[in-house]
């Protein structure tokens, strides 16, 4: 090989480093608000005057803009690049967090919801494709963890940013200049994102155009993460009001119960995903599935909030596990060609499953009793973890299916 070769193969090599560590920090950055949204939003839309289905809506909102559009998104990753996707997604995050501090009044949060809604689809969807062109099959799902550990990470911190700003001023006061921070970060993130993320689509060879398309195994995926989403879904929402009936009223007693899990999502999922890398996708992927369900089955009849906080960190070592060696297999059974329809099509279903879940849980916990969501979420984990086993072939390379 000739220095020449030598000094250009370095240079992919750093550029694809680059490239990887800035999308890492970019989706760290970006992701300071989510750990408060789900706090803040519903008390602030309520000062507003908005009532229960308004709130529901604003959540609602989000999940509709982005189930509809990660398809299409994902077919336009895939025929006119990653990078300028990433960026209009930082972009679109960015604009919801300034819509999110000039809102007074319920107008405005929708469309700071509806424009959040937009940035995942975007950010995550090139996010998920980029980790996926640039890391190798061997170390695919330990990337995977990196971006979503900091993730969890960015969300944790921006908790703590988020709630000492409201604890020293007034929700009305603290709002704006929440989300102005959280704005700010975003800026940065943008700025870097210019500056340190370069295209990481292939060139189709003409003649294998069009010849990959979604596998079977992939299908299956998708029908998995549906079921096992929705039946997750439907007991997310309800577990706070849950364990406040069980419990305590106090919101801040129930976060602290679960900043062993926070913690181990923030630091643990690249870490197991290189298990997953070793050990393969599929037993990683049954682990998270069976021990979400245990977890579920067991939480109705927990005694105190140190048994929840140790079953929550347990399901997050769990699950820390699985989703990286989960979000590696669609890399791994997709076509190269069709990643980003691949990521697109497997978040659609997880976000149909998000869409229908609350409803069903809803309706059981109401008519059924306070445990049957979670009774009804074990079982379907458990056959979800049934159906990996017996569905999925687990690939190392990419599938070119005819």
């Amino acid at each position: 090989m000739s220095p020449h070769e030598t000094s250009y193969g370095g240079r992919i090599v750093q550029e694809r480093r680059r490239t990887l560590n800035t999308v890492r920090r970019a989706v760290f950055l970006v992701s300071f608000p989510f750990g408060i949204l789900a706090f803040v939003l519903p008390v602030y839309a309520r000062r507003l005057g908005a009532g229960a289905l308004e709130i529901g809506g604003l959540f609602s909102a989000f999940t509709l803009m982005a189930v509809v559009t990660r398809p299409l998104v994902g077919r336009v990753l895939d025929r006119f690049g990653r990078r300028p996707f990433f960026l209009a997604g930082i972009g679109c995050y960015l604009l919801s967090q300034v819509l999110f501090a000039l809102s007074r009044g319920m107008g405005l949060l929708y469309l700071a919801r509806i424009t959040q809604g937009l940035g995942a689809s975007l950010l995550w969807l090139s996010a998920y494709t980029i980790v996926a062109d640039l890391v190798s099959e061997t170390k695919r799902a330990g990337g995977f963890g990196r971006v979503d550990e900091l993730s969890a990470r960015g969300a944790l911190y921006g908790a703590f940013l988020g709630f000492t700003i409201l604890g020293l001023l007034k929700l009305w006061t603290g709002w704006p200049m929440m989300f102005g921070s959280y704005a700010l970060l975003s800026v940065w993130a943008l700025w870097e994102a210019r500056q340190g993320v370069a295209e990481s689509r292939q060139e189709m060879p003409l003649a294998s155009a069009g010849g990959n398309r979604l596998s079977r195994p992939l299908l299956f995926l998708m029908l998995i993460v549906f079921l096992t989403g929705a039946s997750s879904a439907a007991v997310r929402p309800l577990l706070m009001v849950f364990l406040q009936d069980r419990f305590t009223t106090d919101v801040g007693m129930l976060a602290l119960a679960f900043i062993p899990a926070a913690l181990a999502y923030s630091f643990l999922p690249s870490r197991l995903g290189r298990v997953g890398d070793r050990v393969g996708r599929k037993p990683m992927m049954i682990l998270g599935l069976l021990a979400g369900g245990m977890v579920s089955l067991l939480i109705p009849g927990v005694p105190d909030l140190g048994h929840l906080a140790f079953l929550w960190a347990l399901e997050a070592v769990c699950f820390s596990a699985s989703l990286p060696a989960e979000r590696a297999l669609v890399a791994d059974v997709a076509g190269w060609d069709v990643r980003g329809t691949a990521y697109g099509c497997y978040t659609m279903a997880s976000g149909l499953g998000a869409t229908v879940g609350p409803f069903l849980g809803g309706w059981l916990y109401d008519v059924h009793g306070h445990a049957s969501p979670f009774y009804l979420n074990a079982l379907v984990l458990f056959l979800g973890a049934s159906l990996v086993a017996l569905l999925i072939r687990e690939h190392r390379t990419p599938l070119k299916v005819e």
